[in-house]
């Protein structure tokens, strides 16, 4: 096969499909075995849990299987027996461009892509090129677990801007936010070594999507303290009915000019094991300091993570629009579920990401009760909530996507279990 014809023929092929009106109709229904595959998330249960017998439902990781597009396209890549150094030529930087245009009317530039394997890698590598040790990164409790070490592993401090909970809903704190970052006229000066804050958008675990009004207000915050922006943003595409995402980056060129945007599709296609992740570096000089505090540390992608990648961008949203719809009725079963099966156990409606943040605190157990429980008379397997920080506390988080007789089965148990109390 000729390098030129290997470069087109995934494109051409797709071309073909789309124009003969060919739809692939997706059974996320169909429980499929994951066991003895290396799984992460199936073949940890003994290790993890302390028994086979519990239901995974920890990791972000989809139990449903890749889009056929990319599963051809993997396919035709390996079928070319040359697995050398790799790197992303110009269809891949296009098919990046192309999404972020059509999907968030954000116009980005190729020489912004930066790729790494995995977001959480990116985020240590983005706190090392904007910090020294002893300087601060402020975070938002409760949050993604990763992010604490992805702070002190370097040698800075956390400084916490805990969100608030109202009811059911979690929003930004921007008054201590504010105080954080300088205090008001009148007050003692307390001097701040903050550099950067990672923002968590759509946020995990709690599900909110930060709107365009909560992120000027944040941004134009801490710009105007000289601190840079961190952007997870893996989430971004897995969305519930009614909602939009807005990249931080999008909203002026201030704010592009000021931060890192962390982007895949490894959540949104189900592709977290080829581990190819989009940071999109808009500042060159960012750029540059990202690049120098990466070398001898972190590789690039292996070529069948860029293969996925644009095989994803470019054919997957098809796929993509079915498992939505699949995962809304998911979310809409498990809300019904909770209120009138197993009220004891309140629920934070997600706005994104296919992960619930569900509050255990009515049970009355401290944190290591409450992992028995779950682990012992539920066999359901979650994340703890202390993981996320104190806020977390009574707090266990759920995967949702997996196939519906799955999340049934848990959530009888769970209901069992809590009967029994």
């Amino acid at each position: 096969m000729e390098f030129s014809e290997l470069r087109t023929l995934n494109s051409e092929l797709y071309f073909f499909i789309q124009c003969e009106g060919i739809l692939v109709k997706y059974d996320f229904d169909r429980v499929c075995d994951r066991r003895n595959t290396n799984s992460v998330k199936w073949d940890s249960v003994q290790s993890i849990f302390g028994q086979n017998d519990v239901i995974p439902m920890w990791v972000a990781d989809m139990d449903f299987p890749a889009a056929q597009p990319i599963v051809d396209a993997l396919k035709k890549r390996a079928e070319h027996p040359y697995y050398g150094y790799t790197q992303p030529g110009p269809s891949i930087h296009e098919a990046i461009v192309e999404r972020m245009n059509r999907k968030f009317q954000w116009k980005i530039k190729p020489e912004w892509i930066v790729f790494t394997p995995g977001v959480v890698p990116a985020l240590n590598i983005a706190v090392r090129s904007l910090t020294h040790p002893g300087d601060e990164v402020i975070i938002q409790e409760p949050v993604y677990y990763p992010f604490f070490p992805a702070v002190t592993s370097g040698g800075c401090q956390i400084v916490n801007n805990g969100l608030k909970r109202i009811q059911d809903r979690y929003e930004m704190d921007l008054e201590d936010l504010e105080n954080l970052l300088g205090p008001r006229m009148g007050m003692v000066p307390i001097p701040r070594r903050i550099k950067a804050m990672i923002l968590c958008n759509p946020h995990n675990p709690v599900g909110r999507l930060w709107d365009r009004e909560e992120l000027i207000r944040m941004g134009e915050m801490v710009i105007r303290h000289g601190v840079t922006v961190i952007s997870d943003e893996i989430h971004c595409e897995i969305l519930f009915k009614g909602f939009r995402h807005t990249p931080f980056a999008s909203i002026s060129e201030e704010f592009e000019q000021n931060c890192i945007v962390c982007m895949a599709p490894s959540k949104t296609f189900s592709l977290a094991g080829l581990e190819a992740s989009t940071i999109i570096i808009p500042n060159k000089n960012l750029r540059r300091n990202f690049a120098g505090a990466r070398t001898g540390i972190l590789p690039g992608p292996n070529i069948f993570g860029y293969t996925a990648l644009e095989a994803a961008y470019r054919f997957g949203d098809e796929w993509l629009d079915q498992v939505l719809e699949y995962l809304q009725g998911n979310l809409d079963y498990l809300l019904d579920y909770f209120t009138s099966k197993i009220p004891r156990i309140k629920v934070i409606p997600p706005q994104g990401t296919y992960l619930i943040w569900l509050d255990f605190n009515d049970l009355g157990m401290d944190d290591l009760e409450l992992r028995r429980f779950m682990r012992e008379k539920a066999k359901v397997g979650l994340d703890d909530g202390f993981l996320f920080g104190k806020a977390g506390r009574g707090f266990q988080r759920m995967n949702i996507a997996c196939p519906r007789n799955l999340l049934k089965e848990a959530l009888t148990r769970i209901e069992t279990a809590v009967k029994s109390l």
